[in-house]
């Protein structure tokens, strides 16, 4: 599950799909002329982005600041390819590749609220057709260089009827629902503070432990936090569809699982290699066995995950618990992915450096 905006991009504006990650930095778009030639493949999906019909397009040189590889807080890789432009190669951490060129775009969402010329990557890479909207801290994702000083997001429910997708909502700016948010603190890390395993523009919380049903598990409040390497920090991520423990806290919540509905678990299965809390039996009845899922946070803030949501449907008649071993994606931190951020604003205040939470109905129409 993913979660796509979709957004005005040039002059006219062409409308661009993108997928809204707070985990990343680079906002990046699907670039094709498709303009017909003799000799050339037909052109790609009208959904893909022509920078030819844009007068406010423009593509950056080797020689630009930000194309200088290893620039403090963009660690993107970058090169000069044949035309002396700048190109751009990333690997994300469920291995996706996105490489292009970079460019400088304006976002136009009305005749009075445009925003100015902005980095984005501009991919040609037909095997995607939607590009990242990077909403990260770092001084060149869209939120920081578009000057936005807060935006929110509400993820309705996931759903497994074909053809169907619910809509939920975005906003850049304040969010009318905003008075019953309850906000946790952002972790900030000084330049002296960068260590190997650390993400230091990532929406880092301070997450105070899990509760299944009644039970408070044992965890220590610093398994959820950074340690010397880097290591253990929480992350909330837009873009993650799993959440992701460091092993001990995953073993702590596999354990009780095992306790409250071991023989139910399907022996021997690990969902994409990192997630072995599955089931063939019905959710619902599961669900009740098991009861409500908490994570909390400082000044009594906690998501709630329903009994009635605690298991996710990931095919073949098989659910399981959104959570996986972040051991396996490389950097063995704790990330609260969307899949337990349904039905809920969050609210990232860049301003006040905190992230709000306020429950809602997302799936509905929310205003």
């Amino acid at each position: 599950m993913a979660l796509i905006v979709s957004l005005p991009i040039g002059t006219p504006p062409q409308t661009q799909q993108m997928v809204l990650d707070t985990g990343s930095q680079l906002s990046w778009i699907q670039c094709h002329n498709k303009k017909k030639t003799p000799k050339v493949p037909p052109p790609p999906p009208t959904a893909s982005f022509d920078p030819a019909l844009s007068s406010s397009f423009s593509v950056l040189p080797c020689n630009h600041p930000i194309c200088k590889p290893r620039v403090p807080d963009f660690t993107l890789p970058t090169s000069c390819d044949k035309n002396r432009l700048c190109h751009y190669s990333y690997f994300y951490a469920d291995g996706t590749l996105a490489e292009g060129n970079l460019v400088r775009e304006k976002f136009t969402f009305s005749r009075s609220i445009i925003t100015p010329p902005l980095a984005l990557g501009c991919a040609q890479d037909t095997s995607e057709t939607k590009g990242i909207l990077g909403m990260n801290l770092g001084r060149l994702s869209f939120a920081s260089q578009a000057k936005i000083s807060k935006f929110s997001y509400c993820v309705p429910t996931r759903t497994t009827r074909p053809g169907f997708f619910p809509t939920g909502s975005f906003y850049l700016g304040n969010n009318p629902n905003s008075a019953g948010f309850k906000y946790v603190n952002l972790l900030t890390f000084k330049q002296t503070q960068r260590m190997p395993n650390l993400d230091p523009l990532a929406y880092t919380v301070a997450m105070q432990g899990i509760r299944i049903g009644a039970k408070k598990l044992d965890i220590p409040p610093s398994v959820f936090r950074p340690n010397p390497s880097g290591s253990g920090q929480t992350m909330i991520d837009s873009g993650s569809e799993f959440t992701y423990l460091v092993e001990e806290a995953y073993n702590k919540v596999r354990e009780e699982i095992v306790r409250l509905v071991g023989p139910r678990l399907k022996k021997g299965y690990v969902y994409e290699g990192m997630a072995d809390m599955c089931f063939d039996g019905n959710a619902v009845e599961i669900g009740r066995l098991i009861g409500n899922m908490v994570f909390e946070f400082e000044k009594g803030v906690e998501i709630v995950v329903e009994k009635e949501r605690v298991l996710t449907d990931v095919g073949r008649r098989v659910h399981c618990i959104g959570i996986g071993r972040s051991d396996g994606l490389g950097a063995p931190n704790n990330i609260i992915g969307n899949i337990h951020q349904q039905n809920q604003w969050v609210e990232f205040d860049l301003a006040n450096r905190r992230v709000g939470f306020g429950k809602a109905d997302c799936s509905r129409s929310v205003v």
